[in-house]
């Protein structure tokens, strides 16, 4: 019998390998900008054409590379980062695996430009599929620069599953950020489809984090509050967000000794510290930075390097915690509690120049408690007049005309609710057959029981219905605005808009592109009269973004639900009868009254059963 066991071709198992190190253009522009930061580049350019599949081109200054290196980059395992398995834990490289060149190189077709600054000429060579086609010497500048063509154009599959391309820009653009916020002393520049998308400066941290999320209609920097912690286990520096910023899609960074890691564990210690500061579905800005020894953790869990372990996990929890909680301290941005003081007493401050007297205690020396007739002062009672007392009662009493009760709960009283629980409700004025309960709940009587439905939860699931309809048809009714809105927005945002306007258009959320990261809004639905537009719009791009679905797939959802909630009647907002009566029609015509789009109860039921138990 033949053996069976064999070597892979290295074709092959760079593919197997690229499987797990790339997995879509953003996986390329990781691996290709960390290799640049490592060669000590300071200035990175980023070109794109159709979110990385046709074109990622990297350009950096860094110090480049021979001829022989360049050849043996793309190897499997060929790495300047580190030469002995005791370096992995003393990294302070991005890259160390020496995977990254050859599994780009085994999905796509490359050519690499690279010179050293003491070299007079530089090396081109051109690979595809694994596979070395040229290797020869030509003129470039100082540095080195990746082209990427065609990625997976041998994995079919591969390229099959990849998303629309404005997914891919989105998590293009995630990638450039992490980078970018460890290292803002390096310029970036990000360009696709020849539109520049990020211009950013060397500068500091602070104005690095506001210029990728900041705009001229808000100060994030100044929202930011720093911290900077030292302590013999680890250094903890960086930026959290005041409780009144929090918002449902947050922006949340984690990085140790320069590199971007997911941690759960230190998120819940930074959630305790805003322990009762926020609202549920809100969660804070937190750009936090770990420097700690390397051989205290460990990298190479993941080829995404992005799972880190730590040694100290459950000592770092309280210095997170207790970092956080003294700059909210510091900044007021916990509430503080405020005493009544009126009528307290005042007490006055200790004068230490005057010397302590000690207190004495008087007694009289012929008080006996076993006297019966002791010498006591006369104590008499102010007399008390009874007959002003009682005159109130012997006057006689009017009768007033009769009026609807009054319920001091905001409540509307009405026969067909109460005639199954009292017996004299012939004496109850005609009306509609709903109660309003604290301006909250509508209370409605039925042959079951009694059911109880959240009026703003109601409304939602009808406008959310009504939304859909219009973005299903293509048919919404607009409100021209008599002076249009301009808002400008980051980059990221302003691209996740861009790819939505259409849509938005269909419920009657007229905007425009009015510049490069500017945008004019001249019409909004029609029953947001009234409202901050602007709020909503940021709503509605914090919904869509972040989704690794394709956006035509869940924009619908996002945007009728965005806005249902935006137009919805408020708790406490007072409702007429046949606006009550209105609502609950409109409710139970909708496909499924019991719950909002987002999974919250609307209505209750009390069955007879239950009432009766109760008495």
């Amino acid at each position: 019998m033949n053996d069976i066991i064999h070597l892979l071709p290295d074709s092959v198992a760079n593919q197997i390998a690229a499987g797990e190190v790339i997995q879509r253009p953003a996986s390329v522009i990781k691996e290709l900008v960390e290799n640049a930061i490592d060669a000590g580049a300071g200035n990175i350019q980023v070109v794109l054409k159709d979110a990385g599949r046709t074109l990622i081109q990297v350009t950096d200054d860094g110090k480049g590379m021979s001829g022989t290196d360049a050849r043996m980059a793309f190897e499997r395992h060929a790495t300047s980062k580190i030469s002995s398995a005791a370096d992995l834990f003393a990294l302070r490289t991005m890259g160390f695996r020496g995977e990254a060149l050859a599994s780009i190189a085994a999905v796509a077709q490359v050519e690499l430009r690279t010179r050293r600054k003491e070299d007079e000429l530089g090396t081109f060579i051109t690979i595809a599929g694994s596979q070395v086609e040229s290797q020869q010497p030509g003129n470039c500048p100082t540095g080195t620069s990746f082209f990427i063509k065609n990625l997976f154009f041998n994995v079919p599959a591969r390229r099959k599953f990849l998303k629309s391309n404005e997914t891919e820009l989105r998590h293009i653009i995630t990638e450039f950020i992490r980078i970018a916020l460890v290292y803002p002393e390096l310029h970036f520049s990000l360009t696709h489809n020849d539109t520049e998308i990020y211009e950013l400066a060397a500068t500091n941290r602070r104005q690095r984090i506001a210029h990728i999320f900041g705009n001229k209609n808000n100060n994030f920097s100044r929202q930011l509050l720093p911290i900077d912690t030292t302590t013999t286990l680890v250094n903890i520096s960086g930026y959290v967000g005041t409780p009144e910023t929090a918002l449902r899609n947050a922006n949340q960074y984690f990085f140790v000794n320069g590199r971007y890691m997911r941690h759960p564990y230190f998120h819940k210690a930074v959630m305790q510290a805003y322990d009762r500061l926020l609202a549920n579905d809100a969660g804070p800005n937190y750009f936090i930075y770990f420097d700690i020894d390397p051989g205290s953790i460990d990298v190479n869990i993941h080829p995404t390097k992005t799972e880190i372990k730590f040694e100290n996990e459950a000592a770092i929890w309280p210095i997170i915690t207790a970092a956080i909680k003294e700059v909210l301290g510091k900044s007021n941005a916990v509430p503080s509690i405020e005493f009544d003081v009126e009528g307290a007493i005042d007490i006055p401050l200790i004068d230490r120049s005057r010397p302590a007297i000690q207190p004495q205690v008087k007694v009289n020396p012929a008080y006996n408690p076993f006297e019966t007739h002791s010498e006591r002062p006369n104590y008499s009672r102010p007399p008390m007049s009874w007959e002003k007392l009682y005159q109130d009662f012997e006057k006689p009493v009017s009768q007033p005309s009769y009026a609807p009760p009054v319920v001091e709960m905001e409540t509307i009283v009405t026969p067909s609710l109460l005639s199954s629980v009292i017996d004299q409700s012939d004496s109850l004025p005609e009306t509609s057959n709903y109660l309003l309960y604290k301006g909250r709940y509508i209370i409605t009587g039925g042959k079951s029981g009694v059911m109880l439905i959240d009026k703003q939860r109601a409304h939602v699931r009808v406008l959310f219905e009504q939304f859909m309809e219009q973005l299903n048809s293509r048919h919404g009714i607009s409100q021209q605005l008599l002076f249009p809105e301009i808002v400008e927005l980051n980059a990221a945002d302003a691209l996740v808009l861009q790819t939505a306007i259409d849509e938005l258009g269909c419920v009657g959320l007229d905007i425009a592109l009015f510049g490069k990261q500017t945008f004019s809004i001249n019409g909004i639905p029609a029953g947001l009269e009234g409202k901050d537009i602007l709020p909503i719009v940021e709503s509605i791009i914090d919904c869509i973004k972040n989704k690794d679905a394709k956006v035509k797939e869940v924009l619908h959802e996002n945007i009728a639900l965005t806005l249902a909630k935006a137009a919805a009647v408020g708790y406490g907002q007072p409702m007429a009868f046949e606006e009550m009566d209105h609502l609950v029609g409109q409710l139970f015509a909708c496909s499924n009254p019991n719950y909002t789009p987002d999974g919250k109860k609307i209505v209750v039921v009390l069955s007879s059963e239950e009432i009766d138990k109760k008495f």
